[in-house]
């Protein structure tokens, strides 16, 4: 069943829920504790997910049998296993919460299983999602137009490096490393670090000149590519720090005709994350102040 699910990440009110989709089954599985999280004000779900669970058992609800565990991805990054359910044990699950959410939850969760068949036999709705999701973050469509346009050069981009005999990952993280660098000097983890990012996607932080370089480097590596016919590793990353130039020449073209950088700290992050260190050691000078 694994080669037929598909990851999603679906969103109820600003709230993650992360699922799955079966193809085969055209049917959806959720991940409990994401729903008890969108519906209780729970400190920590996986808590409230275990005493009803005890409840449940206690209670011979049925519902207990119609768990799947598959395995999603954490906040950590991680894939873990994670129990889910169908939509039909959702909306019974659903009946064991008390939450003024459950109705439009429920309505929500009622039109999910149309929208995804609907977008296979007519793939502009979900192309329409996407730009009314963009749309509801704040991005400008001249910035959307961007990233869109950005995501289709790219597969236009992996597809010669296939050809150029790329087959791992940790390959295509190299190569794209080696653009970034070569433009930004800085490769994807270190951009991520300077705009303040964990697990969330760089490009949607980036502004709309750093997305357009970004598709620069990488359309000019593409076109390097199918031009001289690189094969392997080596040969592939010597042409993805050629494109990634192109784009440091636009760069500093830009830079020098605008007087600002084309690089920028901002972020589409609408919370901020707790720097650990900083809060480790407040800790320990909170605790000296007591001794």
């Amino acid at each position: 069943m694994n080669n037929k699910l598909e990851t999603i990440s679906n969103l109820f009110e600003g709230n993650e829920i992360r699922s799955i989709w079966n193809s085969e089954k055209e049917e959806y599985y959720f991940s409990i504790v994401d729903i008890i999280a969108t519906l209780t004000n729970a400190k920590i779900p996986r808590n409230y997910w275990s005493d009803l669970k005890r409840k449940l058992i206690d209670e011979g609800s049925e519902l207990l049998e119609k768990i799947v565990q598959l395995k999603m991805k954490a906040q950590d990054g991680k894939m873990r296993t994670t129990d889910v359910l169908d939509t039909k044990g959702i909306f019974r699950l659903i009946e064991s919460i008390p939450s003024p959410k459950a109705e439009p939850f429920k309505l929500w969760l009622a039109n999910l299983g149309s929208e995804r068949i609907d977008e296979v036999f007519n793939p502009e709705i979900a192309a329409t999602r996407v730009v009314n999701y963009y749309r509801s973050k704040g991005y400008s469509d001249d910035w959307i137009k961007k990233r869109l346009i950005g995501i289709v050069d790219r597969f236009k981009l992996t597809d010669v490096w296939k050809d150029g005999g790329i087959e791992k990952p940790v390959e295509y993280a190299l190569l794209t490393n080696e653009i970034y660098k070569s433009w930004s000097g800085m490769k994807a983890s270190e951009y991520k670090e300077l705009k303040g990012l964990r697990k969330e996607s760089l490009r949607d932080n980036m502004t709309d000149i750093e997305v357009a370089l970004t598709n620069i480097g990488e359309i000019a590596t593409r076109d390097i590519a199918r031009e001289e016919r690189p094969q392997g590793l080596k040969e592939n990353l010597r042409v993805a720090k050629r494109g990634g130039g192109v784009a440091k020449g636009a760069r500093d073209l830009y830079e020098k005709e605008t007087k600002k950088s084309a690089i920028s700290k901002d972020n589409a992050l609408n919370y901020q994350y707790v720097d650990e260190q900083q809060k480790i050691e407040n800790k320990i000078i909170m605790k000296s102040n007591y001794l």
